[in-house]
């Protein structure tokens, strides 16, 4: 073996114990950085409810890309394909389409608004209430606009319209410049939520406004109106939302009567059944494998099984606003909608929408 390699230069020696050195400090380097990672706690899942009402938060799903925005929550539903439709007060966009994984397959605004006679911002001021309904072989939606009369300017909103789901408009209700073979006035003040019957019947709650309940048949005439402000059943303080129930053996129209605390039901002709107490403002329903869904503005879900009892709370029920920084928490939630597979989409509120998904499990 040459000389070199056995005694190597001063320069050589210096070189090969630097390298040495070098590899140490990397390799104790590397160690003491995974043995950090190793203390660094990891976020446990958030979780909602127990048993067979057991959800975890899936914490990015439902992300707009930059430069687009929620606002307030208004409606969310689920197509029969599962894709998600997120509808808030915001102008870009104004209707967000995902698929159950999240990814953002389309968003609404320009063209959406100029099919229903809007512009954005005017979506965006009276969007409020979504109801996806399968009739026969098709898929509609339907749109529950609020009212928007700002000083000097016309009276806007006021409106329940039929779409496919391309928001291709087929029937409005409501505040309409002519009535057509496509086109109603009818009286409403402030329509909150919309909902279908078996049979075709279409129930509108007039909640912000006059507090009545209209029941139309499929063709959309009108076949009863009910109810007005009061406590007496019958008489409603905010009937935010509308659901027909098939829990039982006959259909039973569910109403959200907020400001009372309570929900009402009714037989499909509008008459008076009975009421399930103690809700803490009930916004609307969603019925899924036996159960209704029921979104509570006091920070809280609440499901109920065919005899109105309670399965689970989700959430603390606390009242007040939580910080929308807390993902344990509800803020204020104010639609939902259930997947095929029983996950949970919730939209709040509050001033980002807080667009959420608890996956069942």
């Amino acid at each position: 073996m040459p000389a070199e390699y056995l005694f190597p230069t001063r320069r050589r020696f210096l070189a090969a114990a630097a390298a040495t050195t070098a590899s140490a400090l990397t390799a104790t380097t590397a160690s003491a950085l995974t043995a950090t990672a190793r203390q660094q706690p990891v976020p446990a899942p958030v979780t909602f409810g127990e048993g067979s009402a057991r959800f975890t938060l899936d914490p990015a799903w439902g992300r707009l890309p930059d430069g687009q925005r929620y606002g307030l929550g208004c409606a969310v539903v689920v197509d029969g394909r599962d894709r998600v439709f997120v509808t808030s007060r915001s102008a870009s966009p104004c209707v967000a389409i995902f698929d159950r994984d999240g990814r953002l397959l389309e968003t609404w605004t320009t063209d959406f608004a100029a099919g229903i006679g809007m512009t954005p911002a005017q979506v965006a001021g009276t969007a409020h209430g979504l109801y996806w309904s399968k009739e026969g072989n098709n898929e509609y939606l339907y749109w529950t606009e609020n009212v928007s009369a700002p000083k000097g300017a016309p009276r806007i909103g006021a409106r329940v319209y039929k779409t496919d789901l391309a928001g291709k408009v087929l029937y409005t209700l409501g505040n309409v410049a002519s009535e057509s073979a496509t086109s109603q006035r009818i009286d409403f003040t402030n329509p909150t939520d919309v909902a279908v019957a078996p049979n075709g019947d279409v129930y509108v709650v007039d909640g912000y406004g006059s507090q009545r309940v209209f029941r139309f048949d499929k063709e959309f005439r009108l076949l009863r109106v009910i109810g007005g402000p009061g406590k007496e059943h019958g008489k409603f303080s905010t009937c935010h939302g509308v659901w027909v129930s098939t829990l039982r053996r006959d259909p039973e129209v569910y109403i959200a009567d907020r400001a009372n605390g309570r929900i009402e039901v009714y037989s499909p002709e509008l008459e008076y059944k009975r009421t399930i107490p103690n809700f803490h403002a009930p916004c609307c329903f969603y019925q899924h494998d036996g159960r209704i869904y029921v979104p509570e503005l006091t920070r809280r879900v609440t499901i109920i099984d065919a005899d109105d009892k309670v399965v689970a709370h989700l959430g603390d029920g606390a009242g007040a606003q939580a910080p929308a920084a807390d993902p344990s928490k509800f803020a204020a939630p104010h639609a939902l909608t259930v997947s095929s597979a029983g996950d949970v989409y919730v939209v709040e509120w509050v001033a980002d929408g807080r667009v959420r998904k608890l996956r069942r499990g």
